[in-house]
């Protein structure tokens, strides 16, 4: 029995859209919690620190609609 395989190949669209935002999320989590934690215990952090981190927040709140949208809708579409 032959599978025939898309455009992209044999991928796994709703896998590949729970894994980008869990992913996202995960990344968001991390970020927050070493915000919180050394706020928490007075450890200051460096700006250079504290900078990527706030742009890690924000790129992850942006990735989970786009990883979503774009697995669970666009690339099943085109195929």
């Amino acid at each position: 029995m032959s599978r025939t395989s898309g455009r992209y190949g044999d991928l796994d669209y709703p896998r590949l859209a729970k894994g980008g935002v869990g992913i996202s999320l995960l990344v968001f989590v991390l970020a927050a919690a070493i915000q919180v934690a050394a706020s928490g215990t007075g450890t200051a952090l460096p700006g250079w620190e504290e900078t990527l981190l706030t742009d890690l927040e924000y790129l992850a709140i942006l990735c989970i609609p786009l990883s979503a949208f774009l697995f669970g809708v666009v690339m099943p579409l085109t195929e």
